[in-house]
């Protein structure tokens, strides 16, 4: 038996320490530090039946193979765009989310479609609860084996009898390992568990999806190691008082980070939505002031959302800002912006802002948008439902130009707006489109064609 060791370790952010304290250094939180014994065997946690393979040499970076690694396809377009493609032979997964956001029922059912042997590992739910959530979901199971296990050793016994393609284990912090001397959920055996899973992925070349727990803070819970470990991280955001679900990528070895999945929550499980836009703009007859349509990009992908905003006479003394999905400093910029550029008295009012669908926007495509929305509620007149904006807006109060302009052009003509507003600085070489494209240089150039 090897050696018994103890070590001291952060509940919060996984830090080791030598002896115990009171006040972790790293993430400053008070009293998460623990003692936990850890006892090594000499066996390995995972032994592969075929032959011992050759130690691997050194390559010129002009010899290694550089063909376009091969993908499993999800049966799922949205995940299959926030993977960059598909799944990766080998690689691990990891799948956070809120309690009851629907990550055992995203996996669960991609599980289900998939034409791969899929092995399903749940250490929280009985074998009848996932046949019943199955059923509900889907009716075509062929492919798909349900194992209620959480000891390491017994799942890769059962892996090596079956040798499935894509195994998915739910959730990481449930699994457990002889070889360490703590309880399921801990630190140590949180990593030595996923240490076990990678060796088992990269020798086998099956990929491996884990489901992962979060803590209050919104972060994966566990140590931060875990993320590191693992080739892509994926957050499942959204709240369970509503239908809609967005599939967020934080980290992609394999892909881009900037691509999101949209999906609403039904009672058959997740549907994927093809077009965002028909979440993210409300459909009204009525034309409303204080309301303009903005054209982003969220990786690839061109969204049409619709920006709300609402200028009323400060009751109190100092006035209020207040946003939600969009920078609360980007805001008071341009409400500086619009004051001494353009002559707007915006600094005794309050002005509240909303991006509509509950997402978030980084883009600076959007403020022209803002601009044409907060004008619309402050002079009570309605912006065209047909007009939408693109621009960057600088200091100087000059429409900037933005990148992917015609990608954005084209996304507005299909969804059948009659005007989109650009910055006369875009090159634009787009022919023939059955949209008007505006030029503005400045701000008093859009007051004029939207105010007259």
């Amino acid at each position: 038996m090897a050696k018994i060791k103890t070590s001291f370790f952060c509940q919060n952010c996984g830090t080791q320490y030598s002896k115990w304290q009171g006040q972790c250094h790293a993430c400053n939180e008070w009293n998460t530090i623990v003692e936990e014994v850890i006892q090594k065997e000499e066996k390995t946690a995972w032994k592969p039946t075929s032959e011992i393979k050759k130690a691997p040499k050194p390559l010129r970076i002009k010899d290694i193979d550089s063909t376009q690694e091969i993908r499993l396809d999800t049966s799922d377009g949205e995940l299959n765009r926030v993977l960059g493609g598909g799944l990766v032979p080998g690689s691990l997964t990891l799948l956070g989310g809120e309690p009851g956001i629907g990550k055992s029922t995203l996996l669960l059912q991609i599980a289900l479609k998939l034409p791969y042997k899929t092995l399903y590992v749940s250490g929280e739910e009985s074998q009848k609860q996932i046949k019943m959530r199955a059923e509900r979901i889907e009716n075509r199971y062929e492919n798909c084996f349900i194992l209620t296990e959480t000891k390491t050793q017994n799942i890769f016994k059962q892996i090596q009898e079956m040798e499935p393609e894509i195994v998915i284990i739910d959730s990481i912090q449930t699994l457990h390992t002889d070889y360490i001397e703590s309880t399921a959920g801990s630190i140590s055996q949180i990593r030595e568990c996923t240490a076990e899973l990678i060796k088992f992925a990269k020798e086998t070349n099956v990929p491996v999806l884990l489901i992962g727990h979060i803590t209050k803070d919104g972060t994966i819970a566990g140590p931060k190691i875990l993320e590191h470990m693992v080739d892509t991280v994926l957050q499942f955001e959204g709240d369970r008082n509503h239908v809609y679900r967005i599939l967020r990528s934080l980290k992609n070895r394999f892909g881009s980070t900037a691509e999101i999945g949209i999906y609403e929550m039904q009672g058959s499980g997740l549907r994927e939505v093809a077009n965002p836009s028909e979440i993210l703009i409300s459909h009204k007859d009525e034309e409303l002031s204080g309301t303009a349509i903005a054209s982003t990009l969220e990786g690839m992908r061109p969204l049409m959302i619709e920006i709300q905003a609402l200028v009323s006479t400060a009751v109190y003394g100092t006035p209020q800002r207040s946003t939600t999905g969009y920078n609360a400093k980007r805001l008071n910029m341009i409400l500086a912006v619009l004051e001494k550029r353009a002559g707007f008295r915006l600094g005794a009012k309050d002005v509240f802002l909303n991006v509509t669908g509950g997402i978030s926007v980084d883009d600076p495509a959007i403020d022209l948008a803002v601009v044409a929305a907060i004008l619309s509620s402050n002079e009570d007149i309605p912006v065209g439902k047909d007009f939408c904006f693109a621009g960057e807006v600088g200091l100087a109060g000059e429409i900037r130009p933005v990148n992917r302009v015609e990608q954005r052009i084209l996304e507005a003509e299909k969804l059948g707006f009659s005007t989109i507003f650009v910055s006369k600085y875009n090159k634009i070489s787009l022919k023939e489109t059955l949209i008007q494209v505006k030029l503005v240089a400045k701000i008093e150039d859009v007051v004029g064609e939207l105010f007259g």
